[in-house]
């Protein structure tokens, strides 16, 4: 049985303010152990449920935070980016199952460090209609692939709004969000215990976990920071402008979708 990690950084016990995501201090090198040690502890917690093999991939910000001398030797592990569907690169439909750690709520919602891929550029991110987290965007792109999710770790409001898309998946919940950059967290240790017990358990009940779908096709919208960002991304020969500080894509497939969001996400820098 071949199982995939997708790993960020916010929804990591003890991670709470801007620094622990950003590198250059000594606040992100603590956050990035935290981040490597719950990534071992799912990776653990996954071979002792039954898998055969664990693909890692880190899934934030320049996705090189992950440190490789401490990875679970068992565990094969994708740094650096671009790559192909981003947080998810190296999926496929031969994995039994996802499991997102260290997850965070959606652009616009309360929570933890809360944002849709990029904080700095997108207010929110709707797909046909539905308001979207990295979650929901993510588990669409793997569910069309026909791979569920099976565990979700983060803090109480990542565990909430996931709820109701992914309602057997593993919810592992190691912080309550106080604000959007305050938390009351469990120790890192009980976190790493919590993912690995929830880990094991989620492997074993892969089988009877049905993938998430949206069904296509797709309309992606993005609410930009500014009409500026929008201006941007309005430059994109098939962009639509329907308002002020949005745009909009049309798709036919969850690759697609990550494509366009992940494409208008690396134009924002430009005006930053």
């Amino acid at each position: 049985m071949k199982i995939y990690i997708s790993a960020d950084i916010e929804g990591i016990a003890g991670v709470v303010a801007p620094q622990h995501g950003q590198p250059g201090n000594p606040e992100y090198e603590r956050a990035r152990r935290l981040m490597t040690e719950e990534v071992n502890a799912a990776i653990d917690g996954a071979f002792a449920g039954g898998a055969a093999e664990v693909l890692v991939n880190d899934g934030h910000g320049p996705m090189l935070n992950l440190l490789p001398e401490l990875i679970d030797p068992r565990a094969e592990l994708i740094l650096g980016k671009p790559k192909p569907a981003n947080m998810f690169a190296g999926l496929g439909a031969e994995h039994a199952g996802v499991m997102c750690v260290g997850f965070h709520a959606g652009a616009g919602e309360f929570g933890v460090l809360a944002h849709t891929t990029n904080g700095a550029a997108f207010r929110a991110v709707r797909l046909n209609g539905t308001a979207c987290s990295e979650a929901t965007l993510y588990g669409a792109y793997a569910g069309a692939l026909g791979v569920p999710v099976i565990l979700i770790s983060g803090d109480d409001a990542t565990a909430t709004s996931c709820g109701a898309l992914f309602p057997v998946a593993q919810r592992v919940v190691v912080k309550q969000a106080l604000g959007q950059r305050a938390a009351r967290a469990v120790a890192p240790a009980r976190a790493r215990e919590m993912l690995r017990d929830a880990a094991a358990t989620a492997v074993r009940d892969a089988a009877r976990i049905a993938p998430f779908r949206i069904a296509g096709p797709y309309r992606l919208e993005l609410d930009l920071a500014t009409p500026a960002l929008a201006d941007l991304a309005a430059i994109i020969p098939v962009a639509e402008r329907p308002g002020p500080i949005t745009v909009a894509f049309a798709a036919e497939t969850m690759a697609q979708v990550l494509g366009w969001l992940n494409t208008v996400s690396a134009l924002a820098a430009f005006l930053r």
